[in-house]
């Protein structure tokens, strides 16, 4: 299974039906089945003093070093200017959960189904492999 590595609270956002895109300076021709990892990064300080995105999580629990959700990847939109604007003034909440800039690639996801137990596992850089082994 296909496995996308997440810095929380990015990762639980998407667990939790509150982040539906994932934004990235690269595409994927990937489309499918794609298992959401909660990094085991501490979550910086900037994004912990942001209290629009953590406002976000409610009464939510951080998840570290497991697999959360699952999910479909079904696209990979190019973004342009007025895609971004689009998104700052008519998906505000999802703006703020992602870096929407020109040129980057929105990740757009689907089916997002919660695991209700967390798998423990390590991340991996882009788009990685999860065997089914606990690591």
């Amino acid at each position: 299974m296909k496995v996308l590595s997440l810095t929380e609270p990015y990762a639980t956002l998407i667990k939790e039906g509150k982040k539906k895109i994932e934004t990235r300076t690269f595409k994927t021709s990937y489309r499918g089945e794609l298992y959401i990892h909660a990094s085991s990064t501490k979550v910086p300080k900037e994004w912990k003093q942001n209290k629009e995105l953590m406002g976000l999580l409610g009464e939510s629990i951080l998840n570290f070093g497991t697999i959360i959700c699952k999910c479909n990847l079904v696209d990979c939109v190019y973004m342009t200017k007025e895609y971004v604007e689009n998104m700052k003034t008519n998906n505000y909440k999802e703006y703020i959960c992602g870096i929407y800039k020109e040129g980057r690639y929105a990740w757009i996801l689907d089916n997002i189904e919660v695991i209700e137990k967390p798998i423990k596992a390590k991340g991996h850089l882009n788009i990685g492999n999860y065997d089914g082994k606990n690591e």
